[in-house]
């Protein structure tokens, strides 16, 4: 069976960190492949700042051509929004009834996992690994860390959003070292985030 790994996201811009998060979870795991799995529209997030999907979709794309282990994923466009993470894994299971999928996801967002949809059953029935993430507020032992489908690994921790990019874009800041380079090319010749 083959073994995905889901990192979803906006990817709105995919950066640096992202793909540092990504190699490192590869190598230290025994996933065959790691796919990034681009957002319409995350629940949790306002839309306003957020590119048009086929341009973060493109941007993936081009972020990632040099890593034979990563795909860019657009299941979520055709899926009805908002996008839920049960409901994408349960279609993708559906899709490819021999592969197995785990959840890639950051500590910050384990300490919410109770407000996901079907929450429940997304941990019965997958298996998901957290990184370490710095965030605001208390960090808390989540009771969720003593479930056996779920596992920490300890990848490096990137301080860089892509919301810090989107602020640094408009104010005419240089973003070039935080950007792969086919994504910082992309976006100079544009008026993106402008």
């Amino acid at each position: 069976m083959k073994k995905i790994g889901l990192f979803f996201g906006s990817f709105n811009p995919i950066h640096i960190g992202h793909l540092i998060l990504a190699n490192y979870i590869l190598e230290n795991s025994d996933m065959d492949e790691l796919w990034f799995v681009v957002s319409p529209q995350n629940p949790f997030k306002e839309k306003k700042s957020l590119l048009k999907d086929h341009n973060r979709l493109d941007m993936v794309e081009m972020a990632i051509k040099n890593y034979p282990k990563m795909r860019a994923s657009n299941v979520e466009f055709s899926l009805p929004t908002p996008s839920y993470t049960i409901d994408t894994l349960t279609y993708l299971k559906e899709k490819h009834p021999d592969y197995s999928f785990s959840l890639i996801m950051g500590e910050d967002n384990l300490n919410g996992l109770h407000k996901w949809k079907n929450s429940d059953v997304l941990i019965k029935n997958h298996h998901i690994i957290v990184y370490p993430r710095v965030f605001e507020g208390e960090k808390e032992d989540s009771e969720y860390l003593q479930h056996e489908n779920i596992s920490m690994i300890e990848a490096p921790v990137i301080e860089l959003s892509a919301t810090e990019i989107r602020n640094m874009i408009k104010a005419g800041k240089n973003v070039r070292p935080m950007l792969p380079p086919e994504v910082f090319d992309y976006l100079d010749g544009s008026s993106f985030y402008r």
